[in-house]
């Protein structure tokens, strides 16, 4: 059985940093492609950053220069760090999992974890 669990929650002042942290059981995340995705109330769940079973990276344009993706294969865990924060990213944040390669499509990804709630806020 796959699972997906979050942490990192938490609320942050703007320009602060956050790291997530995504745990997965059930596969090993270096021959999957693992993604972050953030749903904001109100508002679509968006793609922010994927990583390819080949370590390669992707990032949505809002978040480039501020956020990182990358994991661990010995712990099978995937990060998020988060620099200069903005209260729009603001949200819940999602790890999911498919199949080789990320993608920014939420429908593509067979795994998703509970979700982590985000607040960036004075």
């Amino acid at each position: 059985q796959v699972q997906l669990v979050e942490s990192g929650e938490g609320l942050v002042q703007p320009g602060g940093s956050l790291r997530l942290s995504c745990v997965a059981s059930g596969l090993g995340i270096r021959s999957f492609g693992m993604g972050w995705f953030r749903q904001a109330p109100g508002k679509e769940r968006e793609f922010i950053a994927g990583i390819h079973w080949s370590a390669a990276t992707t990032y949505a344009d809002s978040v480039k220069g501020r956020f990182t993706i990358s994991r661990d294969n010995v712990k099978n865990t995937v990060y998020l760090q988060m620099n200069s924060l903005k209260p729009e990213d603001t949200a819940v944040y999602y790890c999911a999992a498919r199949g080789s390669y990320t993608s920014v499509n939420s429908a593509a990804y067979a795994y998703w974890g509970q979700g982590t709630q985000v607040t960036v806020s004075s």
